[in-house]
């Protein structure tokens, strides 16, 4: 009898299926016809077929145990005459067009459509149209669009928006409070921030020993458990940050105004103070709800402004804080914590929402002040009441061997001890390839050998900080598992028992949410990059190659890290294959050698805005080539 096994099936675009099981070591291949109707992440059970001496272990969908999604996004296709559609979905892992049996919709309409039958993998699935989104190709349709697909909310139900507008009167329970109105306060954010999670306030207790706050917005004091507001901000879990929008956890009411820290008005914050030396040494904390009074809303550019200039409001007090600052962020240094700094895009957009250019966030000191005192309360929450950990667990042995391969291609001998990569380890790495035309590449393919930072009731370390113990306590405003730490802290000190267990669910569901979130924010940038780039269409481009495969080479232009694809067929010079040992496509006659981390010159030949695809040619090499 054959054997079954379970797991989760992962679609390829080209529409192959792997099961991961835990019963089994390795994928299990499952090509498109023995999918039957399994869809991605679907869990599945699994018949395994004889197996091939020396070939992949393939086998057949026979149950889906579970779906992971019934909705997709796409574009209708309805031919003239006819009452009924097809969807064409965004998702280039559904394999199958949707039929829609009855349609007012017109073509080329982007639209929300839901499964309601498929039971036969030899006939499209059939759906119905949940939403009308808009005019395909529109930035509001196409943004919208994104967002739904990743099965994520935009508007609140009309209840979650009534009970938020009954909680904005709410009163501050002022005498239950620890006061800290009179003592120096202020946020610092950046320049377009509407809701404000931190504010620090320091007073000087004697020669360098400060007494510092950390003072994080109470949410928790106005969502209750078990409310519709709850209900809705657990299954958000994370604001949504687009290129053109914010989609908050929180209506605005509380998002940008009562929750929010904002100067001149008294506010409810649940805090961590610390007593501390300027050396960055804790010596005293306290945990507890206060009142406080921002009295400056600082963007980061003003109070590094400050700083500089050496004068201005509250040039003391952030000075103070800087020094201690440094110390935090020299005993960073000396722990080990990873070194990566994110290159963010961000896109001037005009009235239609189409960018007309592109700009990166100057990094300044206070954004390191900041991250520093908001790091110190994380560990220290962590610490102190043993919460919903953040953790981030060591890269795994096959991750590392693909790095260490990737690596070897462009010319870096990187060993690490006992077959482990440590943080310390790989901030040297990213000294070596500072200011050289790889060096986005390689802090890429690091960031993509790492594991995914989550949410559990374990302690199981963070790598990327080197840190024995960490949560996120900080942005309650914008992060469901920071209301929950709040939430947790809260009964502790009240000295009521907390299980661990009645948080691994929601710590689950907020680590999947957050990888959909994620990925909404990424495809909105590469959404205006795609755009950007089309109106630039025959011009040329410095380059690095940035994958090698045997139909052709991949580069990312180097001023917004655009990427696309030289096809094998436009380099006509030469006859090209592809040298498996080096990773590389060598000239069978002239011997030109393209391999990876290799500066290119190139011209943008085309691109389509649907695939989020850019073709590109070498600027030497398409005069067969039509430029469109």
């Amino acid at each position: 009898m054959a054997k079954k096994i379970k797991g989760i099936v992962n679609i390829t675009s080209l529409g192959t299926g792997y099961l991961k099981s835990e019963e089994m070591e390795e994928d299990v291949k499952i090509d498109t016809p023995f999918l039957n109707t399994a869809l991605h992440n679907d869990e599945v059970e699994v018949v395994l077929f004889p197996q091939k001496k020396g070939e992949k272990q393939e086998g057949e969908v026979v149950k889906i145990l579970q779906r992971a999604k019934s909705r997709f996004v796409g574009t209708i296709e309805k031919k003239k005459g006819k009452s009924f559609a097809f969807l064409i979905p965004d998702d280039k892992k559904m394999y199958a067009d949707i039929f829609i049996p009855s349609s007012n919709v017109k073509g080329k309409t982007k639209a929300l459509v839901e499964i309601v039958s498929w039971d036969d993998p030899k006939k499209n699935p059939e759906g119905k149209v949940i939403e009308v989104i808009g005019k395909k190709g529109e930035n509001e349709a196409e943004l919208h669009s994104i967002v739904l697909e990743k099965g994520l909310s935009i508007s609140f139900p009309k209840k979650v928006e009534k009970e938020a507008q009954e909680i904005k009167n709410k009163k501050i329970n002022v005498e239950k409070r620890k006061d800290f109105r009179g003592v120096p306060t202020f946020t610092i954010d950046p320049e377009d921030a509407k809701d404000f999670d931190d504010a620090l306030s320091i007073k000087k207790i004697e020669k360098g020993v400060y007494e510092i706050g950390i003072h994080i917005a109470d949410v928790s004091y106005y969502l209750k458990e078990g409310t519709k507001i709850d209900e809705e901000a657990r299954k958000r879990a994370f604001s949504i940050y687009l290129v053109d929008r914010t989609i908050p956890m929180l209506p605005e009411v509380l998002s940008n105004n009562v929750c929010s820290l904002k100067p001149n008005e008294d506010r409810a914050a649940f805090s961590a103070v610390f007593k501390m030396r300027e050396t960055g040494e804790v010596v005293e904390s306290w945990f507890g709800e206060t009142i406080i009074l921002s009295q400056k809303r600082f963007t980061y550019k003003e109070a590094q402004k400050v700083l500089d200039e050496r004068k201005g409001d509250f040039y003391n007090e952030l000075q103070s804080l800087k020094k201690i600052a440094k110390n935090l962020r020299k005993e960073r240094k000396q722990r080990g914590a990873l070194e990566i700094d994110e290159d963010e895009l961000f896109f001037h957009l005009d009235h239609d929402g189409r960018p007309l250019s592109v700009y990166r966030k100057e990094h300044l000191f206070t954004h390191e002040l900041i991250e520093e005192f908001m790091v110190l309360a994380n560990r220290r929450v962590s610490k102190e009441f043993n919460t919903l950990y953040r953790v981030h667990e060591k890269p795994d042995k096959e991750k590392i061997d693909n790095l260490l391969s990737f690596l070897s291609n462009l010319g870096y001998d990187f060993r690490t001890e006992k077959k482990e990569v440590s943080s310390a380890e790989l901030n040297k790495l990213f000294l070596k390839v500072k200011g050289k035309d790889e060096e986005f590449l390689v802090r890429t393919a690091v960031l993509r050998s790492m594991a995914k930072a989550a949410y559990s009731v374990k302690n199981r370390k963070h790598f990327g900080l080197a840190l024995e113990e960490y949560t996120h306590f900080t942005s309650p405003i914008r992060r469901y598992a920071d209301l929950l730490v709040h939430r947790i802290v809260k009964k502790k000190l009240k000295g009521e028992k907390v299980r661990a267990s009645d948080y691994q669910k929601v710590a689950e569901e907020i680590s999947w949410k957050e990888l959909d979130v994620l990925d909404a924010e990424r495809s909105s940038v590469s959404y205006k990059q795609v755009e950007y780039m089309l109106e630039k269409v025959g011009e040329e481009f410095d380059a690095v190659i940035s994958g090698i495969t045997s139909f052709g080479i991949f580069v990312q232009e180097l001023s917004i890290k655009a990427e696309g694809m030289i096809s094998i067929r436009d380099m006509d010079d030469d006859y090209y294959v592809l040298d498996e040992e080096t990773y590389s496509l060598v000239g069978t006659r002239k011997k030109k050698r393209y391999f990876l981390g290799k500066k290119v010159k190139v011209k943008l030949a085309g691109g389509s805005i649907e695939t989020r695809q850019l073709d590109f040619v070498f600027a030497k090499q398409q005069k067969n080539r039509k430029i469109s």
